[in-house]
């Protein structure tokens, strides 16, 4: 959708240009998640830095020189913090920015620790691996990932990143809930696509609605008569292409998935109104389609 929104060529372009820009903007998917992987590294070392200045304190307590470790010392923390070619992916990439923006690494430490979940975690005995699990995901999920700083600094880093924050946060989660200290180092390097198929579906629908897209404008326009034309050239124009590209080039995509799936991005990213219009319009389309017995599905995807 942004890539075909920002498109300014014709139908007779190169679109090489276009589809770099589509995968590198998919590239930044991953880059969010080693950033976030990066910054719990960090809160790990602020974990372990803050025992070691208790510890040498001139009038350490009994408790600063036995601190309670076990935050430090958590499984998954140690997982990721241990994990050599994790590490060498976020060098590699510069994507640990955290020592220069340090600001960030201390707000999240210090929600941490003033969290009941981490008061009562840290007043347990001992944990195992599933506590340790537990815990993490109750934090990230209650106080990293809604951290409104930490999100406008996502949106200042890269722009891309905040519509990729949603999907990341989820993976990280199912990560974490999957973790097993057996688990190989691999386990912590996501890929960025389920299969190849993925893939090529992505560079499939750019060009297909590219390479049609007067076709599909012309088709829309015979069925938005009453509606304003600027409509049709904002996002709303571009997302009813390409529902129309998904209807007629790609047959195993069924149509109901297809209208539920530009609805629910048109809510997301457009006005008010896009969804009741997209909807009216591509109910027009479907039951034309049907009646001209033209475009069908096959297998699961049928028309109806």
């Amino acid at each position: 959708m942004q890539s075909l929104f920002a498109f300014k060529g014709t139908e007779s372009d190169d679109f090489k240009k276009d589809e770099n820009f589509l995968f590198n903007s998919i590239d930044k998917m991953s880059d969010l998640y080693f950033a976030i992987m990066a910054l719990l590294i960090e809160i790990q070392k602020k974990a372990n830095s803050k025992l070691e200045l208790s510890q040498k304190k001139l009038l350490a307590t009994k408790e600063d020189k036995n601190p309670n470790r076990k935050f430090a010392d958590n499984a998954v923390l140690e997982f990721i913090s241990s994990n050599t070619m994790l590490k060498e992916i976020i060098n590699k990439r510069k994507l640990n920015f955290w020592d220069l923006d340090f600001e960030y690494v201390d707000v999240i430490y210090k929600a941490i620790i003033d969290s009941e979940l981490y008061k009562e975690y840290m007043s347990k005995g001992p944990s195992d691996l599933k506590e340790d699990k537990d815990f993490i995901i109750d934090i990230y999920s209650e106080i990293i990932a809604p951290n409104e700083k930490l999100f406008d600094y996502f949106e200042d880093k890269q722009l891309t990143w905040i519509d990729d924050l949603p999907v990341v946060n989820t993976a990280i989660v199912k990560k974490f809930s999957k973790l097993k200290l057996t688990k190989p180092e691999t386990f912590l390097i996501p890929e960025l696509y389920k299969d190849e198929d993925d893939k090529i579906f992505a560079k499939e629908l750019l060009y297909k609605t590219l390479l049609n897209s007067s076709k599909f404008s012309e088709e829309i326009s015979e069925k938005t008569t009453n509606w304003d034309a600027e409509r049709l050239a904002s996002l709303d124009g571009v997302l009813l292409q390409m529902a129309l590209c998904e209807f007629q080039k790609f047959p195993s995509i069924p149509v109901k998935v297809t209208i539920n799936e530009y609805l629910e991005i048109a809510k997301e990213y457009s006005t008010p109104k896009s969804s009741l219009f997209i909807n009216g319009i591509l109910d027009k389309i479907v039951k034309e389609y049907k009646s001209k017995n033209i475009h069908n599905k096959i297998g699961r995807g049928l028309m109806e």
